[in-house]
């Protein structure tokens, strides 16, 4: 099929988007709108940026003719950064379709009807909310972060050194319990972003962004076999026996052994925080304070006295009684 009937299909079901339709780039997951469809090109407002980007006709065809000669898929780490919109735009067209979970973008071999992963028109986080009924999640840290709330509220924890004890001892219990149960979550988030992460471009969210990043360790191989390779390699062992990995790496610089000889290396990709919109998340902090401020006061009261209760669970879990403390209680009772 020609690129100039798919073209001209591809700015058909542009123009049946909805008006307010955000889309967002694959890879950066950059939030982006269709502002103009013309015939000769695309213009596209990105949500952080002011002005219109064109998007030309003749870019779509390069990229049509990439993702036609790459049967199995065209890798989107291919694309510069700067046409990471050209791959979304294209995937509207019923016969194109990204995989986000893989990275690429392929070319079908009939049309979907399914709805492009990449056309969100609810991504404005903060309207959804405000229509979303909230729920409690059933998860640790929500509880956690609920007792730790109401204590800061009810202490001082920019005075520290004013407060007593019993109240520090809280204190410091809840943030523990925060940040282990935090800690669970986070890393049981960042597998499943680990899936979706196929470059080292930052993807936004709305609060910050993260990105793919290898952490790097190597630890020595058994001395035995390390010193036996430096020999083999015409290294003097006693010049590496008993020293540290400084003198290791020096021998290295001077043969043509691979660092993999007498290291294992292991490789780990995690997520790495790269930046966080403090504006924002000010912004979100505020607005829930007005919502809770405006709240009935039925509600209020219902979410203090969950607390309450919370508290009072977990008092009779983690509190000591002595013996005097049973006998005293098992004598009242008889």
């Amino acid at each position: 099929m020609p690129f100039s009937v798919s073209w001209h299909t591809l700015l058909e079901h542009l123009e049946d988007l909805p008006a307010d339709a955000t889309l967002v780039t694959p890879l950066s997951r950059n939030p982006f709108r269709i502002t103009d469809v013309q015939e000769h090109r695309v213009l596209v407002e990105y949500r952080e940026e002011s002005g219109t980007v064109p998007l030309q006709r003749e870019q779509f065809e390069t990229l049509y003719e990439r993702i036609h000669d790459a049967p199995d898929g065209f890798d989107l780490d291919r694309l510069p950064p700067d046409a990471e919109p050209y791959a979304t735009v294209l995937s509207i067209h019923p016969r194109f379709e990204v995989d986000d979970r893989e990275g690429t973008i392929t070319e079908l071999a009939s049309p979907t009807s399914t709805a492009p992963s990449l056309v969100d028109a609810t991504l404005d986080i903060d309207a959804a909310d405000e229509d979303a009924s909230r729920e409690e999640p059933d998860i640790p840290v929500y509880a956690d972060a609920l007792l730790l709330i109401d204590a800061l509220e009810r202490h001082n924890p920019t005075d520290l050194t004013g407060l007593e004890t019993p109240a520090l001892v809280n204190l410091y219990t809840l943030l523990s319990d925060v940040q282990r149960n935090a800690n669970d979550l986070r890393q049981a988030v960042s597998e499943v972003l680990l899936d979706r992460l196929h470059h080292d471009r930052p993807v936004s969210g709305q609060y910050g962004s993260v990105q793919r990043t290898t952490r790097r360790n190597r630890s020595l191989k058994p001395d035995e076999e390390v010193l036996a390779i430096m020999e083999d390699a015409g290294i003097d062992p006693k010049q590496i026996l008993g020293v540290d990995r400084d003198k290791v790496d020096d021998a290295l610089d001077v043969t043509e052994l691979a660092e993999s000889d007498v290291y294992d290396v292991d490789e780990r990709e995690y997520v790495r925080k790269a930046e966080v919109d403090e504006e924002v998340k000010e912004s979100r902090l505020q607005g829930l304070k007005d919502r809770l401020a405006a709240a009935d006061s039925e509600e209020t009261e219902a979410l203090q006295q969950e607390i309450e209760e919370l508290e009072a669970r977990i008092e009779d879990l983690t509190s000591f009684k002595s013996g005097q403390a049973f006998h005293t209680s098992a004598s009242s009772d008889s």
